[in-house]
């Protein structure tokens, strides 16, 4: 089978990988996103897919967009493809290059569809506290993650995980889940299946607000915000930005799912759940974890930040590095 594949970001690299590898399958072009100025020096540099593309001496072309560039939808027209492989390209595809394959244009998506469509699917579904999360292979039409379902694969969320750490697996399920629907697709093994579009849900891109930490939330919202939009999560610590990188949730609800080192807490929960103090005021100090704040509902250990210009560090380096204090305060950025 001749494959063009799709794909930008490093969630797409094991996709392309897995294609690479297999006897059965042939790349013979890569489509990926203009290069990008990066760092203090905005130098430009290449996608990660493009990365590897290189490596393996493939055809690449980086339109700015794609459905407007002639010489991209010429070049992509004489491949004669049977199928086109998107995995987080980034770009809309038109319906003149939807219908250039000889069988489809896959996309690997990361979510159990109809739930999560868009552009965030993987933050979102974290930010929600979802347990479970997925991959779908699907049909591209001209909607947003509308087309056709293939097939699916499914992986449970811990309640410590964040949305990188779950896109790193997600990303080798979509792997192996786009090799295999393209090998069924051309023995015409898969039945497409319609999405129920009355039960989906959405996931929009994440807006520079949406890192804000509001205190007077619940522990467990405050905690799911954090994983979910990691590393990006945004407080205010003596007039200075403080990122959150980690937390953890204390409580009767929680001790079951947090690892046996935080479940040693559970013994100190007696003298913890009595204490008191308002919104964003670090309340205890726990002696090699770090600072406990109160939250609108719930108490929040804070296990990983980071100061402004410096290296993320343990909750206990914080509080030893600043010398924090029961009483202090974290306050909202708005």
């Amino acid at each position: 089978m001749r494959v063009v594949f799709f794909g930008t970001p490093e969630f797409a690299v094991p996709s392309l990988e897995r294609l690479l590898q297999h006897a059965d399958l042939e790349v013979i072009a890569v489509v990926t996103q203009p290069d990008k100025p990066q760092g203090r020096g905005k130098q430009l540099l290449p996608s990660p897919v493009k990365k590897l593309a290189l490596d393996h001496n493939l055809p690449i072309w980086q339109p700015k967009r794609v459905k407007k560039s002639q010489a991209t939808l010429t070049k992509l027209r004489e491949t004669e493809a049977d199928a086109f492989a998107v995995v987080a390209y980034g770009q809309i595809l038109s319906p003149e290059i939807l219908q250039m394959p000889k069988l489809a244009c896959i996309n690997v998506h990361g979510s159990i569809l109809p739930q999560y469509r868009g552009a965030a699917p993987i933050q979102w579904s974290v930010y929600h506290g979802d347990t479970q999360t997925g991959i779908t292979t699907m049909l591209m039409d001209e909607g947003m993650d509308t087309g056709a379902m293939l097939l699916k694969a499914y992986t449970p969320i811990g309640l410590l995980d964040n949305a990188v750490e779950v896109g790193v697996k997600l990303a080798q399920i979509g792997a192996d889940l786009l090799v295999e629907t393209l090998l069924k697709l051309a023995k015409g093994e898969l039945e497409p299946e319609a999405q129920n579009s009355q039960a989906a849900t959405y996931a929009p891109p994440i807006q520079k607000t949406d890192y804000f930490i509001d205190w007077t939330r619940q522990a467990r919202q405050i905690h799911h915000q954090i994983r979910g939009f990691y590393p990006n999560c945004l407080t205010t610590f003596r007039e200075q930005p403080l990122k959150i990188l980690a937390t953890a949730p204390l409580g009767e609800a929680y001790w079951s799912q947090l690892p046996p080192a935080l479940q040693k807490l559970q013994a100190q929960w007696a003298s913890l759940s009595s204490l008191a103090g308002s919104p964003g005021e670090v309340v205890s100090i726990i002696k090699k974890f770090g600072p406990v704040v109160q939250t609108g509902e719930g108490l929040l250990l804070l296990l990983q930040v980071q100061l402004a210009g410096k290296r993320p560090q343990s909750g206990q380096d914080f509080v030893n590095g600043t010398r924090l204090s029961v009483g202090e305060k974290l306050l909202t950025v708005f």
